[in-house]
């Protein structure tokens, strides 16, 4: 960046982002919403790590060993949560780009793609650790049944949609088919969850547990829950920022 011989005319142009952020009311309120923020990211620090470490006790010293895959069976006590968790990040991802058409707001875009990546991740897990109960249940890592197949899909759809946003540069277009994709991949959403009941198939509709068993997976999911919001909300600060610095680089032309 060159600055030229008229020093305060260049230093007043090149103040102006600047004195802009200070004065824009969106702006002025921001410190406020980052304590806010960090105060409520501190309480679901703690409330995640209380609630991942009361579950992992629990999966190990309060449920119950089960007569058929002993051990084994324990694994599902996280592969049921991160299914769920795979869908609501979906059904996030889907919800905040009709809000981004309906809005041309950039901010729902963020959401959506936050919500992506880490529905992305937890699709993934939920193959492999659908994989590894499946081995020990079916004596098969892979087979295709109605709900594996259509997990695979929806974890096909999530890759689609983030190899499709690394491919497109301009913001707007961008978010336009990004918002267009998740909308119409949603279609999967209830594919997934009824296709034991729709299929026949060897994956189980709802297996039976013992109560202990549903408390331990019921802590399990909220414990994870917790965890996904906050992972959720600071991923969306990391993009929220990267968009302000990628502003301010462009106002400077640095």
């Amino acid at each position: 960046m060159r600055i030229s011989d008229d020093k305060p005319g260049a230093m007043a142009r090149l103040a102006w982002p600047c004195r802009q952020l200070r004065t824009c009311p969106r702006e002025r309120g921001h410190g406020t919403e980052r304590g806010h923020g960090t105060v409520l990211e501190t309480l679901l620090s703690v409330l995640a790590a209380g609630l991942l470490a009361a579950a992992i006790l629990a999966v190990f010293l309060y449920a119950p060993t089960e007569r058929t895959m002993h051990h084994a069976q324990r694994i599902l006590y996280a592969h049921v949560s991160v299914a769920w968790l795979g869908l609501l990040g979906f059904v996030v991802m889907a919800a905040s780009g009709l809000l981004y058409l309906l809005r041309r707001d950039l901010s729902y875009d963020q959401w959506s793609q936050a919500a992506a990546e880490l529905g992305w991740l937890c699709c993934g897990l939920t193959l492999v650790t659908g994989s590894l109960w499946a081995r020990a249940a079916w004596l098969a890592w892979w087979t295709w049944d109605p709900r594996l197949t259509s997990s695979f899909v929806l974890w096909l759809i999530y890759s689609g949609y983030l190899v499709a946003r690394a491919n497109v540069e301009d913001p707007e277009r961008r978010a336009r088919i990004s918002a267009v994709l998740a909308i119409c991949g949603l279609l999967d959403v209830p594919l997934v969850v009824s296709a034991a009941h729709w299929f026949r198939g060897m994956h189980p509709a709802a297996p039976e547990m013992e109560p202990p068993m549903r408390t331990v997976l019921l802590l399990s999911v909220i414990g994870l829950s917790a965890f996904f919001v906050l992972l959720f909300l600071r991923r969306r600060g990391q993009l929220r920022l990267e968009s302000r610095i990628a502003a301010l680089e462009q106002r400077l032309n640095v």
